[in-house]
């Protein structure tokens, strides 16, 4: 086996007025967003306990005039929020409009926390918040998004729900839990409104909100400062409020138009049935696009999911569809990822809808989350993040990682690589794979820091599975990524 090895410079961002940096906070206080707002301000509403909804309207009045960073040690990775008025990255207001705001009671609160079948209380939370999103949605003038703020006691009762009932689990990328989940299960619901919903924590809006010890530990959630909090808040209201994206990668200039389709599947609430969710992400303009596949299957026990050759087909062409609906035109290129491998007669299906539009240029890529080979760097920091090395005919990369930019290692644990897997049918050589996988990992308007492990086609493919598992098979399904988020 032959081992090459590179190092990848930190992808750059393309913002407003053509200007590109690796960071999204920078590029956005420099530049402003890719797409600017179309009005002059993001119209917000709120629903929650009284608490919330008061600690929201104080928390958006403390982002008004800037919040400071920790910026003692390492002030790239933690700079200041400069507020929204002169500096305003943003380009633009987020208002919290007068009396859109819905207060769940006391008493339904309590009545939730001491149900004590999992399915019905997080059921029952469900319904009291779309109880206010439906007088949200009929009233003279509705919010652009709406703020759904978590209580800690409501946040407690529904994640002990999906930790502690008689579940299942697969560790394989093929559905995950069949555990009732809040978060899917509102987003579920909330498709029927004209605006989307961003689910926020108390202890975000509060910082003296205590979450219990026990969500800690199970959780891969990290507490940020306020600052940190602001900057990945407002870019998340920004996209879904205004349906435009502030920033996006920043294309090669002898780049094909190119189409990325990340695959995942999911069971549905029964637990029986695999289902296949497509995110497919149009690179052009930044804009996510949602699929719903047709049943997948399994080789064994459930494990390694993949599609038939006719499904995998459907699967691509309807891709292509959207792209040219969109575009008018199909792309030169697509890039599909996978976290399973490869079948011969699933690739074959994905051929033959890109030999149907005449896409010569097409990669198939089956992306490992782990992998035995690890790097290790003198010192006593972790391997840096953009790290590759070449294995024969496939990539070992770094997404996480020591960042010198930040002076640091963001993460909390040693990091792992993705292994890419280029199936034989693929065009490129496995570095250019590996290369663009990098620049994918800086799409996501959820977050402005540099450290993310998974690319978008990929990650926002596992979302729309966790939501998509609660929407009935004949209810239509919306394309629109924001909804997922």
């Amino acid at each position: 086996m032959q081992f090459r090895t590179r190092i990848f410079a930190e992808p750059e961002l393309e913002f407003g007025d053509l200007f590109h940096h690796p960071d999204p906070r920078l590029g956005l206080l420099e530049a402003g967003p890719l797409q600017t707002n179309l009005g002059d301000a993001i119209k917000i509403a709120t629903v929650g306990s009284s608490k919330t909804v008061e600690d929201a309207q104080s928390f958006m009045a403390q982002i008004e005039d800037g919040i400071s960073g920790k910026t003692d040690r390492h002030p790239n990775l933690h700079p200041d929020f400069p507020g929204l008025r002169n500096q305003n990255p943003f380009r633009c207001r987020f208002e919290l409009m007068d009396g859109a705001h819905g207060i769940i009671s006391k008493s339904e609160i309590e009545r939730i926390t001491k149900e004590p079948d999992h399915a019905r209380a997080v059921a029952r939370a469900v319904e009291a918040f779309t109880q206010h999103l439906d007088t949200l949605e009929t009233s003279g003038s509705k919010p652009d998004v709406v703020l759904i703020a978590l209580p800690v006691a409501l946040i407690e009762r529904v994640w002990r729900a999906k930790v502690d009932s008689a579940s299942t689990f697969e560790a394989d990328d093929s559905g995950g839990r069949d555990a009732p989940n809040f978060r899917g299960m509102l987003k579920a619901a909330a498709m029927r409104y004209s605006f989307p919903i961003q689910i926020v924590w108390e202890d975000v809006l509060d910082e003296s909100a205590k979450i219990p010890r026990k969500i800690k530990e199970t959780t891969d959630r990290q507490t940020q400062d306020r600052a940190d909090t602001a900057w990945n808040l407002l870019s998340t209201l920004y996209y879904k409020g205004s349906g435009r994206v502030p920033w996006r990668r920043l294309p090669d200039e002898d780049e094909f138009r190119a189409c990325y389709i990340g695959i995942s599947f999911y069971r549905d609430t029964s637990g029986q049935q695999l289902w296949t969710s497509a995110a497919q992400m149009f690179d052009e303009r930044g804009r996510g696009f949602i699929l719903k596949g047709s049943r997948a299957h399994t080789e064994t026990r459930g494990r390694h999911p993949y599609l038939t050759e006719e499904d995998a087909e459907g699967l691509v062409r309807s891709a292509l569809t959207a792209y040219k609906n969109y575009h008018k035109h199909y792309p030169a290129r697509v890039i599909v990822l996978k976290t399973s491998r490869f079948r011969d007669e699933e690739a074959d299906g994905i051929v033959s809808a890109l030999d149907a539009a005449e896409v010569e240029l097409r990669d198939l890529v089956w992306v490992q989350e782990s992998y035995s080979v690890k790097v290790l760097r003198d010192g006593d920091y972790p391997v840096l993040r953009g790290t590759f090395v070449e294995l024969d005919d496939k990539g070992l990369l770094y997404t996480n990682g020591s960042i010198p930019y930040y002076g640091t290692y963001p993460g909390q644990y040693v990091p792992n690589p993705l292994l890419l897997c280029p199936h034989e049918k693929s065009e490129s050589p496995v570095e250019k794979i590996a290369r663009e996988v990098f620049s994918l990992t800086k799409v996501n308007w959820n977050s402005t820091q540099m450290n993310q492990k998974l690319p978008i086609p990929i990650r926002a493919a596992r979302k729309v599975g966790e939501v998509l598992k609660y929407i009935p098979e004949h209810q239509p399904v919306s394309p629109d990524y924001r909804r997922y988020i």
